[in-house]
């Protein structure tokens, strides 16, 4: 689990109401059903519209990698790939094969299978990178999907916030109506403002940097089984692999 992520949105949230509190206003001021349904509803909306099925549906479930990064340990990725180095140096590539069935990521039995196969160096690149590439593309999309409500919350929060005021215009002659009208009108903006800048932007960030992190552990896993089909030394590869590493 991430905890610098639970931790900077527990800090976020803890200053925000701690402020409020601070200032001498209560926090349920700050909780207003009709304000969130205006925003939040609003922005899922308006992502819903611009984003393919695919697209939104896979940057929604790419949001768990916030808390539960995807990627492994790189250096039993590099263990990994230097002991079927040793493998095949030590009985042949053939004796791989039995290892495929032991591996869950499609990519790396994609990759291993075309090694087994007896593909060239080049030939392994060449069929791999068109997976990392298409993978890419899909998930940056994704990601968008979050920096998209970025956008569109402050927006909605904007057009709950006139609402708000309409209403408060509608019932000038009932003093008693006129604190909730107010108050959807500046809680709108604030939940528009707060859900992109506290949740929305930082989660599409988190997102590109893991989305980065998986190309370069792909891009590893390229190099190493071109290293193995090219014959290279285990001792040479673990070398090379180990630049990989922050």
């Amino acid at each position: 689990m991430d905890k610098l992520s639970l931790f900077g949105l527990l800090i976020a949230i803890t200053g925000i109401f701690g402020g409020q509190l601070l200032e001498g206003g209560t926090l349920g001021s700050l909780f207003q059903t009709t304000a969130f349904l205006i925003v939040f509803g609003g922005t899922l909306g308006a992502v819903m519209l611009q984003s393919p099925r695919k697209v939104f549906f896979t940057g929604i479930s790419m949001g768990r990698w916030v808390f539960f990064p995807p990627h492994p340990d790189m250096q039993q990725l590099i263990a990994q790939v230097v002991e079927w180095s040793v493998l095949s140096r030590r009985d042949g590539i053939l004796m791989l094969e039995n290892r495929i069935a032991e591996i869950r990521e499609p990519f790396m039995q994609k990759g291993l299978q075309l090694l087994v196969d007896g593909n060239s160096a080049e030939k392994i690149r060449e069929v791999l990178e068109v997976d990392v590439d298409t993978h890419e593309q899909l998930s940056w999309q994704s990601s968008r999907v979050w920096e998209s409500a970025a956008g569109y919350a402050p927006t909605i929060g904007i057009i709950g916030a006139v609402l708000g005021l309409v209403h408060v215009m509608q019932t000038l002659g009932e003093p008693s109506k006129l604190g909730a009208g107010i108050a959807v009108a500046f809680v709108s903006t604030i939940y528009g403002v707060g859900l992109a800048n506290l949740v929305f932007l930082p989660i599409a960030n988190k997102l590109k940097a893991h989305i980065m992190a998986q190309s370069k552990r792909q891009t590893l896993v390229i190099d190493g089984l071109m290293m193995i089909a090219n014959g290279e030394h285990p001792r040479f590869i673990e070398t090379k692999l180990q630049g990989y590493l922050e």
